[in-house]
């Protein structure tokens, strides 16, 4: 019988009212385990415990929290192959990746960790004489997180470790598709000396714990990345009751390829940024922009990439690609290629579901060259591992392109040229932007975000992150004058 897992409720392991299974996608024969799916009342029981427990711990001592998310973050980085493992398992990306990925959640703590130690408020004196003020951060209150299933554990981190750092404490509401590694973090979190209801896990679908959670008037903050749908539904819930919100949601990132570009620069960041991750990052480079006098040794050079690339089940030593999250994923990647050749576009390669050893959603990489800006594969976020190739015929039509979007999240451009390299960066309109480097892969420690479609509200990580899970109080003191 699979293993059952429970929901971290007000500082319990609780049943569910109900189960879902949860299977390997590289092996749909591998049932990972059951996992707890709450209910209302569960759910209520979370926002009367956590709205408690925040205000022993915006009362605890900072080295207090410091201890608390040094030793997460430390188990995590231990734990990394192990748990990276398990993050693979059920969500399909190559171990590799699943233990880079853990590694890195590792140490989203340990910087929070040290950002509990740097709160540092402002003084200044009033235009009134004899009078001072003190500017400083308080926390939020409670905030609700609600994470994807792509990222499973950094994006969750990403949010839980801040909203700790800062004073708050949090309702987590992970995506269904990828329960173990919420539970597996949720047993680390457990260990440490938190208020009892200060982090509650608590599974559930989204249309139902999910949208009773932003509705709640206990939650004070809204922390969500997903869909561009769902992110406005959560906006418009929000807004009844004034509730802060941060969304990250879709993106359609481009990465121009120039004239002036290294080949070998271009066709390796175009491989890792289209199709690390089977393509289901936020930050893939699904739009590949590329100047007509490199297009066709490019696009050569890509598919060879592509086809040599190794698509097998996501523990298996080799594999470059695991499968798609799940059915219904592929089922929409398919659709996409069908799509795709309707519009007009050439598959030189790949875009196929394809068997292996065991049963599993694969899909092989696609190329697809030919098609235009204005076409719906080049509109719409497919998360897919599909790359479509758009010729230009200057820079300034690349740029241009790049830009003709509704989404804003990442973007990059392949040049040796620093004047061009220089205006790319200050006229691309996307939150983040590289230079010879892939649309995938941010750090930690400064800001990520977008703009348009892509996100709403203040940005995560880094420093940036203290204006979303914090307050500000400005305090004015009479100091008087002494005798």
């Amino acid at each position: 019988m699979a293993d059952q897992k429970l929901n971290f409720i007000a500082g319990e392991w609780t049943k569910g009212a109900s189960e879902i299974e949860n299977r390997n996608p590289s092996d749909l024969s591998d049932v990972i385990g059951l996992y707890a799916q709450a209910d209302a009342a569960q759910l209520e029981r979370a926002l009367d415990a956590a709205s408690e427990a925040q205000k022993i711990w915006a009362k605890s001592g900072l080295e207090q929290r410091y201890n608390a998310l040094m030793a997460i973050g430390n188990e995590l980085i231990e734990r990394s192959a192990e748990l990276g493992e398990l993050l693979a398992r059920e969500e399909g990306k190559p171990r590799a990746e699943g233990k880079g990925e853990v590694y890195r959640a590792g140490q989203f703590f340990t910087y929070y960790a040290a950002e509990t130690l740097r709160q540092i408020g402002d003084t200044a004196d009033s235009v009134r004489p004899g009078i001072e003020v003190d500017v400083r951060r308080e926390p939020v209150g409670v905030v609700a997180i609600i994470s994807p299933w792509n990222f499973p554990t950094a994006t969750a981190v990403w949010k839980i470790a801040p909203a700790l750092a800062f004073g708050n404490a949090l309702i987590w509401k992970p995506a269904n598709l990828v329960p173990a590694s919420a539970v597996a973090l949720a047993e680390i979190i457990e260990k440490q000396d938190l208020p009892k209801g200060l982090f509650n896990l608590v599974m559930g679908p989204g249309g139902a714990i999910g949208q009773k959670l932003v509705e709640s008037p206990l939650i004070n903050a809204i922390s969500f990345t997903g869909s561009v749908p769902v992110g406005k539904g959560i906006a418009a819930a929000a807004i009844q009751n004034l509730t802060k919100v941060q969304m990250e949601m879709g993106s359609k990132n481009a990465l121009a390829i120039m004239d002036d570009g290294d080949l070998d620069i271009a066709v390796a960041c175009a491989l890792g940024g289209a199709f690390g991750g089977t393509g289901q990052k936020c930050t893939a480079s699904s739009r590949l922009i590329v100047h007509d006098t490199v297009h066709d040794a490019f696009v050569d050079r890509l598919v060879a990439g592509a086809k040599a690339m190794v698509v097998d089940h996501a523990l298996k030593e080799g594999t470059q690609i695991g499968p798609v999250v799940s059915e219904t994923q592929l089922n929409e990647n398919l659709a996409y290629m069908d799509l795709a050749r309707k519009e007009g576009g050439e598959v030189l390669c790949g875009g196929e579901r394809v068997e292996r050893d065991t049963e599993g959603y694969y899909m092989t990489p696609a190329v697809v060259s030919g098609t235009s800006n204005d076409w719906r594969i080049n509109r719409e976020e497919m998360f897919a591992p599909i790359a479509c190739v758009i010729k230009v015929h200057s820079y300034d039509e690349a740029i241009a392109t790049v830009n003709d979007t509704n989404f804003g999240l990442t973007s990059g451009i392949i040049t040796s040229n620093l004047a061009r390299a220089t205006h790319f960066r200050r006229n691309a309109q996307t939150g983040c932007v590289m230079v010879n480097l892939p649309t995938a892969g941010t750090d930690y420690h400064v800001p990520f975000g977008g703009r348009g479609d892509s996100s709403y509200g203040p940005r995560e990580q880094g420093g940036y992150a203290e204006e979303f899970y914090t307050t500000v109080k400005t305090s004015y003191i009479l100091s008087g004058t002494p005798e």
